[in-house]
């Protein structure tokens, strides 16, 4: 499995954007799939989950101002977030998991200027 992110980029404080991650190969349906991020001098954090029932799980300081989906049929993951601080900013990862198999895309980066 390949992971590419994709639609990160520039954004002012309160913008939008929305992040993907398309997937090949198989079995896409059957990966818990997470967002993750890394601040320059920070450690790496996970931001968001989605599993392959759809349950998703969010990070504390994302407040209800993002939205992890994912689209099986696309074999794409997406990351709608909304409301954006200069706290975000981050290289954004993301990382499919089953069973012990692992993949990480090569990130996004995102940048909201204080």
């Amino acid at each position: 499995v390949q992971l590419v992110e994709s639609g990160g980029g520039l954004v002012q404080p309160g913008g939008s954007l929305r992040l993907s991650c398309a997937a090949s190969g198989s079995r896409f349906s059957d990966y818990t799939l997470v967002w993750y991020r890394q601040a320059p001098g920070k450690q790496r954090e996970m931001v968001a989950s989605i599993t392959p029932g759809g349950n998703t799980n969010y990070a504390d300081f994302v407040e209800g101002r993002f939205t992890i989906s994912r689209d099986n049929a696309k074999n794409t993951m997406y990351l709608q977030m909304n409301n954006l601080k200069p706290d975000d900013t981050a290289v954004y990862y993301c990382y499919a998991r089953l069973y012990r198999i692992t993949y990480w895309g090569q990130g996004t980066q995102v940048t909201v200027p204080s």
